[in-house]
């Protein structure tokens, strides 16, 4: 008799960022417009269950199939979303600060020394350079600038807003390096395979997420700086939706969920400073942007549950994938 266990990729906790961030929405959005607050604690619940069968499978993984695990870990792209096992576990820790204050602790410091631990040590072998400028791809933001905006938003969350602020700067100026080099490898190199396509909807999340961040640690002020980093997600999220059509070549996956995380801390930051008092512009665009988010995450969820459905979620193991899952 053959068991097959699945052999789930580390980018399947941005199926986490997704919906913790879309929870989060709905928790502003009972605070600002008094919408039911059960529909963001059943999200919520929702992303921790995602969060611990994920979590599970992903360390199965590394016992079943240590040779696939090494090589995703090794892998020029994919290795960058095993630092959203830490971002992951950090959002889980901000949910659950309204039940237990002890438990959001202790995950918060798990998220924290796994993010920055992966994210300094990736990062120490990126600047040993000799890299192909094909796989220079949104994802090289995920293990410092999610984890450091993550680290910041949830670290104001639990009362310490000043070590937010330590991660606020960490965050930061590691997006700004890391776009230059980006965009610099858009603009010259050749156009990206439809298959790394998909990545570009973290491209969104930076200034989303630092919003977030932002105003988390200075305690939701609405000043210059939190206008710009909204003004610039939402350049962001225009220029995505102009290139839809061509990102839409890589057939539909489980990929797309990169998207989710960005619009939903989008939507969330523009909600928060619509409750600030005289905020006409975002009083203004955050009922639309709160529903394009609902609508995104909602679209990809359903998405996804077809492919699981089908059979077509998980990627095909390799040979020593196959012998190890028996």
């Amino acid at each position: 008799m053959t068991t097959r266990i699945p052999l789930v990729p580390a980018s399947f906790f941005g199926i986490v960022l997704g919906l913790a961030g879309l929870a989060n929405d709905w928790r502003a959005a009972h605070l600002a417009w008094g919408l039911p607050a059960a529909v963001g604690e059943a999200i919520f619940a929702l992303a921790a269950l995602a969060w611990l069968v994920i979590v599970a499978l992903y360390a199965l993984k590394w016992l079943v199939a240590p040779q696939v695990a090494r090589d995703e870990f090794g892998h020029a792209v994919q290795c960058c979303f095993v630092g959203l096992a830490g971002v992951a576990t950090l959002l889980i820790a901000q949910g659950a600060q309204a039940f237990s204050r002890p438990a959001a602790v202790v995950l918060f410091v798990l998220g924290v020394a796994f993010t920055f631990g992966f994210g300094i040590w990736r990062t120490g072998h990126l600047w040993r350079g000799d890299r192909d400028p094909a796989t220079t791809t949104p994802v090289l933001y995920l293990p410092l600038v999610a984890g450091g905006f993550v680290t910041a938003t949830v670290a104001a969350t639990l009362g310490y807003p000043q070590w937010g602020q330590l991660a606020f700067g960490c965050a930061f100026f590691a997006w700004l390096a890391i776009e230059s080099v980006l965009l610099h490898r858009l603009y010259t190199a050749a156009p990206m395979t439809p298959a790394l396509r998909p990545t570009l909807g973290i491209q969104l999340a930076p200034p989303a997420v630092g919003a977030t961040a932002y105003l988390a640690v200075t305690g939701g002020q609405s000043d210059m700086l939190a206008h710009m980093l909204v003004g610039y997600a939402l350049v962001q999220a225009l220029i995505l939706l102009r290139m839809a059509r061509w990102i839409a070549q890589q057939p539909f996956g489980a990929s797309y969920w990169a998207f989710t995380f960005g619009a939903t801390a989008l939507a969330g930051a523009a909600i928060r400073l619509s409750m600030v008092p005289g905020e006409t512009a975002m009083a203004a665009l955050a009922p639309f942007l709160f529903g394009a988010a609902n609508l995104l995450v909602i679209g990809i969820a359903a998405g996804t549950l077809w492919l699981f459905c089908a059979g077509r979620l998980l990627p095909k193991p390799g040979p020593a994938a196959q012998s190890a899952t028996r």
